[in-house]
């Protein structure tokens, strides 16, 4: 029997639900930001109104209104994202137990076994109704036989759509799109892939696995495998919990860090956290990366630095100080 993976992505999530409590909000262009004041002072979500001005998120409040003048902020009520979620996941759980989020406005389903609802495709546009009749939401349904495939499907026709990418005809439908499109690709790949002249899917997937290799590693070859439509990964059932493989803590700073020693103090004030979770998890740090972004650019551009233990620790003071000293070394 042929796998039947489905996956639903709530339209513009964040924006839908702001502009579905306030019905005067519906035909204006809306952008859920983060506190200017707490220095989160980006775009988290636009509805389609704001993206038809170009409107992008994670770009700057002040750039985005340089874009649409109009613009009606509203801040993120993250109590509201998390209810309309689980109703979601409540939906997607009358059709199978087999329901693995991906971000709180997106999950997979595997309905192999679903016949007595319907084919893969009639199941995905009954869930694409009930979001819309129950909730007031859209979805974007992508249906096929890999988790990577419908993922992609998802995402090729928006909003409240449904796109099939079938075994038999997957290669003109997906190998002329962007190689960046495929899950883990993203921006920095593909810059690299493009400077090798491989732009899209079907190149990717007839790119040597000696190359792939060579440049990229484990990854490459796996990005080439999702390009030939080799994914085989299960979609976990609702109740799964993923083992813990590493944890971390951060912060937007609401001034400025301008000396080592308000570094330091940011170090120590993250480490805390850290330090309680990996106690509570029963596991010790073998290393330790730090990571910096600057949010006040819409690329919002970032540079991350690691490394290794010679001893697992569980200890903040360790795990602070291991962390200040990469930060002063780079």
């Amino acid at each position: 029997m042929e796998r039947a993976v489905l996956h639903c992505d709530m339209n513009n999530f964040y924006a839908s639900v702001e502009c579905m409590l306030n019905p005067e909000l519906k035909e204006k262009a809306v952008a859920v930001c983060g506190s200017v004041e707490e220095r989160h002072g980006i775009v988290l979500a636009k509805n389609y109104k704001a993206k038809a001005f170009g409107v992008t998120t994670g770009e700057a409040i002040w750039q985005a209104k340089q874009k649409c003048p109009n613009l009606i902020v509203v801040e993120p009520h993250y109590e509201q994202y998390m209810k309309f979620s689980r109703l979601a996941r409540e939906v997607y759980n009358r059709y199978t137990d087999q329901v693995e989020p991906y971000g709180m406005d997106e999950c997979w389903l595997d309905v192999t076994g679903s016949n007595g609802f319907g084919t893969p495709f009639q199941i995905a546009d009954e869930i694409r109704r009930t979001i819309k009749f129950e909730m007031g939401l859209t979805i974007s349904v992508g249906v096929s036989f890999n988790k990577i495939f419908a993922k992609l499907g998802s995402d090729m026709k928006k909003p409240d759509a449904i796109t099939c990418i079938e075994r038999d005809g997957f290669r003109e439908q997906i190998w002329a799109l962007p190689a960046s499109d495929l899950l883990g690709g993203g921006r920095a790949m593909d810059k690299v892939l493009s400077s090798y002249g491989i732009h899209t899917i079907g190149e990717l997937a007839q790119t040597s696995d000696r190359f792939l290799n060579d440049r990229f590693g484990k990854n490459g070859l796996m990005l080439k495998h999702y390009a030939n439509g080799m994914d085989n990964s299960p979609v976990m059932r609702s109740d799964y919990v993923s083992p813990v493989k590493s944890i971390g803590h951060g912060i937007t700073t609401i001034q400025d860090l301008e000396n080592d020693a308000e570094v330091w103090c940011v170090m120590l004030e993250l480490v805390q956290e850290i330090g309680t979770k990996l106690r509570t998890h029963r596991k010790k740090a073998g290393g330790i990366a730090i990571d910096i972004r600057n949010i006040w650019d819409s690329t919002l551009y970032h540079k991350s630095w690691q490394c290794k233990f010679d001893m697992p620790t569980q200890s903040p003071s360790i795990l602070a100080k291991r962390a200040f000293d990469l930060f002063q070394s780079n």
